[in-house]
């Protein structure tokens, strides 16, 4: 039996085992369609969040400009290497957005890989997260709402 990567239990529990499974992984954080944070796994404090959220406002920018630009189709992940890292980031379709960071001597970039498309692929159906269109938010709603099981 296949289980859920996300499911209705706390969104920081899911990223804390996409986390857990691959080695050298460091954190992982989900953003809203807006780029607000919406949970992190353990050791994401607000501050790296909100620094995570302006790096992939502007990493997204320049995905959607190339995805234009090549007539490719749309963005699914946009992966940074650098020196003694790799952040893993991917579009679900609900709109949110999965960051992952992975350092090390020793990592496994495939493995991560997996891992990321497996939980956006699930995380469509499971993560706990509604978009309303923005003709039906009311005046100061985001139009983002967590859903609660």
């Amino acid at each position: 039996m296949t289980h859920a990567v996300v499911s209705g239990d706390s969104l920081t529990g899911a990223l804390d085992r996409l986390v857990d499974r691959v080695r050298g992984a460091q954190f992982a954080v989900v953003l809203s369609p807006d780029g607000l944070p919406l949970g992190g796994s353990r050791h994401v404090e607000a501050k790296l969040a909100e620094q995570i959220s302006g790096v992939v406002a502007g990493l997204l920018a320049l995905g959607l400009a190339a995805t234009r630009t090549c007539d490719a189709g749309g963005l699914r992940q946009i992966v940074v290497q650098m020196s003694r890292a790799f952040l893993f980031v991917a579009t679900i379709r609900n709109g949110t957005i999965l960051t992952v960071r992975i350092a090390g001597d020793d990592v496994e970039i495939g493995d991560m890989a997996y891992e990321v498309a497996l939980f956006v692929g699930q995380a469509e159906r499971h993560l706990p997260v509604t978009l309303e269109p923005a003709s039906a938010a009311r005046s100061g709603d985001t139009g983002v709402h967590l859903r609660h099981r």
